[in-house]
């Protein structure tokens, strides 16, 4: 009971502070996209990189949450932003027309995130090669269906700042994409490799079939002399082995004797 109540309140004291506390709340956000990008399947450190620093084109240093990247020297800026304190108090109001207050205070809020995201002209980062737009994170599924759903307009507002408004759903449906993009990249890289090492392989291969023809010519040449050899020493009258053989017969003395099969031959 007593763990029970320690942990309710931790709970609710979290739930307090993500409530009032816009720098928790966004501490909050750059966890949940933490999750989302290791959800993806995109490798850390190589393939996305957190909290990057750079200037823009005039000269302010900028820190985008993500940077991913694609192939070809491509990359893709994310930005968290969250803002739940208009929207909780739009979801505790009872009363009708503090609930349209809050959520026009809602949307307002996420309406001065384009803004300020838009002001920092991400896409002209130093060393990026990006698009044209940045992707805003809202790490709350309902309030972004609720901004998107109460201002219908809100889209269109992001868009022509060079913004697209993305949720935890749409955002880990975009980087599963491009980890399979880089999956693919990666296998036409080895099908490259892959095709690269067996014409290597292939012209060793003909060399070395090459080096086995002169070999064998060489086992041609030299049998066809041992033969020619071998006629002078055993063929024809007065070869070699029967004129040795002969003189053997007359009386030289001789601790070795021939080969049978070689004096049979040469007395033919």
């Amino acid at each position: 009971m007593d763990l029970n109540k320690q942990l309710s309140a931790e709970a609710n004291n979290l739930a307090t502070a993500l409530k009032g506390d816009n720098k928790m709340q966004g501490n909050w956000g750059e966890l949940v996209l933490e999750k989302i990008l290791e959800s993806s399947g995109l490798i850390k450190d190589q393939e996305y990189k957190t909290q990057v620093n750079t200037m823009n084109d005039d000269g302010e240093r900028i820190k985008p949450d993500v940077i991913v990247y694609l192939p070809d020297n491509k990359h893709l800026i994310i930005d968290s932003k969250v803002s739940l304190v208009a929207y909780n108090e739009y979801l505790s109001a009872e009363d009708d027309t503090l609930r349209e207050q809050f959520a026009s205070q809602h949307v307002q809020s996420v309406r001065n995130h384009i803004k300020q995201l838009s002001d920092k002209s991400y896409h002209t980062a130093n060393g990026f090669s990006t698009p044209d737009f940045v992707i805003l994170f809202m790490p709350v599924e309902s309030a972004f269906s609720f901004a998107m759903q109460f201002d219908k307009d809100l889209y269109s507002y992001a868009w022509e700042r060079k913004i697209v408004l993305v949720s935890p759903t749409t955002l880990l449906a975009t980087l599963r994409t491009v980890a399979s993009i880089w999956k693919h990249e990666r296998q036409v890289k080895n099908a490259l490799q892959i095709a690269e090492e067996g014409g290597k392989m292939y012209d060793k291969l003909v060399s070395f079939v090459s080096d086995l023809i002169s070999i064998g010519k060489k086992m041609d040449g030299a049998k066809e002399d041992y033969v020619e050899a071998m006629k002078k020493l055993t063929d024809g009258t007065g070869n070699l082995v029967s004129r040795a053989q002969k003189m053997k017969d007359l009386g030289a003395k001789a601790a070795k004797s021939l080969p049978g099969p070689i004096i049979e031959r040469a007395g033919e």
